[in-house]
């Protein structure tokens, strides 16, 4: 490709006049400096594979949910349907929330290796990608949280309702149908240095089918082979639908609706219907301000099922070094300390 010193530079041929010469100037490098960097562009297989890809883990789902519906009037609804779809729910969301998020992605406790293997294989059943794949994703998120590079922002996006909404929709799902950054791995170098970490990774397909087969497998002990069909359903589909939209909602609606109590550099907020609905997650600009901090939700109030996990695994030996701000850091960064503060390892800012 010509640089922009050559674009003036004639084409000719021994049977035509040259043309005039136009000569352009370079462009200073302040001006240069301030140009954003050029979209990656990736080959047709991958975009072709990532598009699809996207698509039938969106819409299968959303035709699970319309198969439970009338299954349910066909052959009568059943609670054993709605014990499989929150239970599995529950089970799989505390894989991505404890698991993906506060322990692999910024470290904010420590557990054995058992329980580390446990918390990845339950969040690769969510069907939200391998381990690798998420945490570096997400970790590539807090780098350039709402700026240039942020894989999944809504900012900026232009003004009015129709600039909302496409701001809204590239957050929440859009960004999935790009392919992965080239260079992600970088991003989780440290787990993949670890063998089993590798491996939980590695056989994601693995664990993801076994996230179907389980309550398929429940359903038919309760309810026979329809209860297997109702069950791959409710506790599958479904619940990896729920599962998706959460999550997702993390990174849209806690971008643009909510409180910012906290000075944390970005758009993030605190959403108190996601904070509910994604087991603590949707206290999104607490834990922008305090990225290390096992506690999401800081005041009494804030329902933070995860962290709840995290306190019970404590208790039990399950977990250490369990980090959180320190009442000094909550009063930096906005708001006074709740009451009363956990005796830990203070969170430590990181851009990860």
């Amino acid at each position: 490709m010509p640089t922009l010193a050559q674009i003036g530079t004639p084409l000719s041929s021994p049977s035509t006049t040259p043309w005039p010469r136009l000569v352009v100037s370079p462009l200073p490098a302040s001006t240069v400096a301030k140009l954003p960097p050029a979209p990656p562009r990736y080959s047709f297989p991958r975009r072709f594979f990532a598009w699809w890809g996207t698509f039938l883990g969106v819409t299968l789902p959303l035709a699970g949910l319309v198969m439970g519906v009338v299954l349910s009037v066909l052959w009568g609804f059943s609670w054993v349907h709605v014990g499989l779809c929150l239970g599995m729910y529950l089970l799989t969301m505390t894989g991505i929330t404890v698991g993906f998020h506060r322990l692999f992605t910024h470290r904010s406790f420590q557990t054995s290796r058992p329980v580390e293997f446990l918390l990845g294989v339950l969040g690769s059943m969510t069907f939200q990608g391998p381990l690798l794949d998420w945490v570096g994703r997400h970790r590539l998120h807090h780098r350039h949280s709402d700026a240039v590079g942020d894989p999944h922002s809504p900012h900026p996006h232009e003004a009015g309702i129709r600039g909302l909404l496409r701001g809204f929709w590239r957050a929440h799902i859009g960004w999935a149908f790009a392919p992965m950054p080239d260079d992600l791995d970088r991003y989780a170098g440290d787990l993949r240095r670890r063998p089993m970490l590798r491996l939980v990774n590695d056989l994601f397909p693995l664990w993801a089918v076994l996230g179907l087969v389980i309550p398929a497998g429940l359903g038919w002990a309760f309810l026979g082979w329809q209860g297997a069909i109702t069950g791959f359903i409710w506790g599958g589909l479904v619940r990896i639908l729920l599962g998706h939209h959460v999550t997702w909602c993390v990174n849209s609606v806690c971008h643009l609706w909510g409180r910012k109590p906290y000075a944390s550099g970005d758009e993030s907020r605190n959403n108190a219907v996601i904070g509910v609905l994604a087991l603590g997650e949707g206290w999104h600009n607490n834990h922008h301000a305090f990225p290390s901090s096992a506690r999401h939700g800081l005041r009494w109030w804030q329902l933070d099922f995860s962290y709840g996990v995290i306190r019970l695994m404590q208790w039990c030996g399950l977990a250490w070094r369990v980090r959180l701000p320190t009442p000094q850091e909550l009063q930096r960064r906005g708001e006074a300390p709740p009451s009363p503060p956990q005796p830990n390892v203070a969170a430590r800012e990181c851009d990860r």
